[in-house]
């Protein structure tokens, strides 16, 4: 396991994640930038910048392509990388968990979005989040107490934890 800094501040990334996410970044900052200047210098070329939507569109994504970058320097910054965890049904980060909770059963991974990158069926909980960080360490059958954000105390029993696989 690689650890860029602290565990206790880091977001936990699995190799193929880091290496996408990587990726991403290195387009993000070469062709990206270039192609998006491209295509605001040549609505630039149309006239008038108060009434060219061209422009201004690509403006906007420009913005948004900008922050995406500031988002992934600052995440990869801050990263454990790691193979999958164990399969021993303890809780950590890179686990699909299933707990019971005000009579329900809910399944999620625990750890980062960018782990399962597009797969949006998948809920996310982060492992810094208040119940992410009570599960943690626990298996299937313990019960544990955690305090939402709104003050409440909230039981959640383990039922199961196995590793993520994309």
């Amino acid at each position: 396991m690689t650890d860029t800094t602290t565990k206790q501040t880091a977001t936990y990334l699995t190799p193929e994640a880091h290496a996408r996410l990587q990726a991403e970044l290195a387009h993000l900052k070469g062709e990206g930038r270039t192609e998006i200047s491209q295509r605001i210098e040549e609505a630039r070329e149309e006239g008038d910048l108060k009434e060219n939507g061209g422009y201004h569109a690509a403006k906007e994504e420009q913005g948004k392509m900008e922050a995406r970058i500031r988002q992934l320097e600052q995440l990869l910054q801050n990263v454990t990388i790691g193979d999958a965890p164990a399969d021993d049904g303890v809780v950590e980060p890179g686990m699909i968990v299933t707990v019971e909770m005000f009579g329900d059963t809910e399944k999620f991974l625990l750890g980062s979005r960018e782990i399962i990158g597009d797969d949006e069926t998948l809920t996310v909980y982060s492992e810094k989040s208040p119940m992410g960080a009570a599960i943690l360490g626990h298996g299937p059958g313990d019960n544990v107490t955690f305090t939402a954000p709104n003050g409440k105390s909230i039981d959640v029993k383990v039922i199961s934890a196995t590793p993520y696989s994309s």
